[in-house]
């Protein structure tokens, strides 16, 4: 029997996914004899103003466009907050390559195979910020989930805090100061914000980083 590519994948983002709920100690930059985020890496994003980690879930917007919600989780051994960093819609990227500042990607919700997304709907609970969803099955969306890497220097650092501008709105992923209540009490709301704080810079934690020397596409 012969696999498809993206059946492959699916399979691989799935092992990696229970790895890491096994172990939630994976290498840390401290463990590693590189120090920059490459193609194909799972990780956790570490919010600078909150301390929250981008999450997502089954749980869909009771607005706006009905899709799978993104919020900012307290909690940071939750094993729904994994995000693999993957090609963007119109390039490949070689896996294991270093991203560098300016770089186009995509960041794949490991447990439910979903794009980080945003639109022009606006966000639940803060008015004057648009909404932020998860979109697409098995790691096949649009152009709108998209986002490009802003820091500072040539490659995105493990342990610099970096900003995601969102390709077609322009705007950047922010955890907002609103919660939620039921059924997702108490976790931040995402959005897409046109102001750049530190509501909008974010940090790798808890992952596993593909080595450079790797070979193949994302």
């Amino acid at each position: 029997m012969v696999l498809s590519v993206k059946t492959v994948f699916y399979f691989f983002c799935k092992f990696v996914f229970m790895y890491l709920i096994f172990m939630d100690n994976a290498p840390t930059t401290r463990s590693l004899d590189y120090d920059y985020v490459t193609v194909g890496s799972v990780f956790k994003l570490l919010n600078k103003a909150h301390g929250v980690r981008l999450h997502s879930h089954e749980v869909k917007y009771g607005s706006g466009s009905g899709q799978q919600s993104v919020t900012g989780m307290q909690k940071k051994e939750d094993g729904n907050s994994y995000w693999q960093v993957k090609s963007p819609t119109d390039e490949v990227l070689k896996r294991g390559e270093p991203i560098k500042c300016g770089q186009k990607v995509r960041l794949t919700h490991v447990n439910t195979m979903s794009n980080l997304h945003s639109h022009h709907f606006r966000a639940p609970l803060s008015s004057s910020a648009l909404e932020v969803s998860c979109f697409g099955t098995d790691g096949e969306g649009d152009h709108l989930d998209d986002w490009i890497v802003e820091c500072s220097g040539s490659v995105w650092l493990r342990d610099q805090y970096v900003a995601f501008r969102h390709v077609e709105t322009e705007l950047y992923l922010t955890c907002s100061d609103q919660t939620f209540g039921h059924p997702i009490p108490g976790q931040h709301e995402i959005v897409s914000s046109k102001g750049l704080d530190n509501k909008g810079r974010w940090k790798t934690m808890e992952g596993v980083f593909i080595k450079p020397v790797d070979a193949g596409s994302a």
